[in-house]
């Protein structure tokens, strides 16, 4: 039997807009030589460098020079962390969150390893830091905070500008600077960032959350930042990430980031309605269910839902089978029989959190989508409690307390 295919892993990655793909086409045929060659294949390549970097800078509120060209999030967020950390020639302390990206967490967890020390700050039960609690863990030897911009597992946004502004504050009276570092990989593309606005140091995109390429990102870092490469080789963005550069990829990164930023509020909206309107359907239609986070302190594309009574893997699994993607938290983890560190960092129930899934909404979702996507959720949520011993159980005391109650 043939099924409807709807995606709602957006978070995960993003289909490539039509548009991008003809945008990046003619730099895998004619206009292919190396930006750094000096003839006319080289001159034209880096023509189109040049031109991706200013509309990148530009879409971001920075300068053309602080905008470094990347493979993604990942490598972006090990050079902001390595770099400065290289840069100040002595170890220190590190200020990070409980809920961050593994990109940053296991990057923590090995410096931890290698001398450094690190402070994870705790969040409420929406996935927020708390600002006392940052402003408690300031040490004289404070090095970086590096706070992502917003959750990848519950859409939790962080007070990014609130930091911002105490870390210049403490910076007033500080000889050594703190720098401050956002991963914001699942902003980019839906809300309008400015860096200026925001007030980091550095921060990192990746193309393909915002229907761009994948292998492709920026690492944006403020003039005056004392950074070094943590890869050496040529002398390719300004020496501090060696090797040649992805045209094709940049170029559609660029137009990518441009085609987001247009009606962005209108797509929010779009988006916004598109959870809510499932997460009402949800809570109509199904029983025993917990959102975690998703409220207004979070991203619109995001519905992170505790299903009670069921294995999270086997609902995403069945959700496959009838044609529905999502995840059961970060597809960086995926594979890994861990609970979520997120969740647990939010303080949901071990045991609820292994039933969880991950719905990610894209401007491209549609309403009959949402109304196909409960109608399976409902029907597969019930096939699957009717085999949990558990939830038999509940049905069995509940309507055993109504047959006393009757009596």
């Amino acid at each position: 039997m043939q099924h409807r295919k709807v995606y709602l892993d957006n978070s995960a990655t993003t289909v490539i807009d039509s548009k991008v793909i003809k945008e990046m086409q003619p730099y895998f045929s004619n206009i292919y030589g190396n930006a750094s060659s000096l003839h006319c294949f080289g001159r034209q390549a880096k023509i189109a460098l040049d031109d991706a970097r200013m509309k990148v800078a530009i879409l971001l509120g920075a300068n053309p020079e602080e905008i470094f060209f990347t493979s993604g999030g990942t490598e972006s967020d090990n050079i902001a962390i390595l770099g400065i950390l290289s840069a100040c020639l002595k170890k220190g302390h590190i200020i990070t969150s409980k809920v961050e990206h593994h990109a940053v967490l296991y990057l923590c967890k090995h410096l931890e390893k290698i001398g450094y020390e690190v402070t994870y700050l705790k969040v409420d039960k929406d996935g927020v830091v708390l600002m006392e609690d940052f402003e408690r863990a300031v040490k004289d030897n404070t090095l970086l905070v590096s706070i992502m911009h917003a959750n990848n597992e519950v859409g939790a946004l962080q007070p990014i500008e609130e930091i911002a502004a105490r870390v210049k504050k403490i910076n007033e009276k500080r000889k050594e600077k703190i720098y401050f570092h956002t991963d914001s990989v699942q902003t980019a593309g839906k809300l309008r960032l400015n860096v200026k606005e925001l007030g980091v140091d550095l921060l990192a995109i990746s193309a393909h959350k915002f229907n761009g390429p994948k292998g492709v990102g920026v690492l944006y870092v403020k003039n005056g930042t004392s950074i070094l490469p943590i890869v050496f080789g040529g002398h390719h963005e300004n020496c501090l990430r060696p090797g040649t550069e992805n045209i094709p990829g940049i170029v559609g990164l660029a137009k990518a980031l441009e085609l987001s930023n247009d009606k962005i509020e209108e797509k929010d909206r779009h988006v916004f309605a598109l959870r809510e309107k499932l997460k009402e359907g949800i809570f109509n239609e199904i029983s025993d269910v917990v959102v975690n986070g998703s409220g207004s302190k979070a991203i619109s594309s995001i519905l992170n839902v505790s299903f009670n009574y069921v294995e999270g893997e086997s609902l995403l699994l069945m959700l496959d089978m009838n044609g529905v993607a999502v995840s059961t938290g970060s597809a960086c983890a995926s594979g890994t029989t861990e609970s979520s560190h997120v969740l647990s960092a939010m303080g949901v129930d071990p045991v609820a959190a292994q039933g969880t899934i991950r719905f990610s909404f894209g401007h491209y979702n549609t309403q009959e989508e949402v109304d196909y996507t409960l109608k399976v959720l409902q029907k597969v949520v019930s096939s699957l409690r009717s085999m949990s011993p558990v939830w038999n159980k509940k049905k069995f005391d509940k309507k055993k307390r109504n047959m006393y109650n009757d009596v």
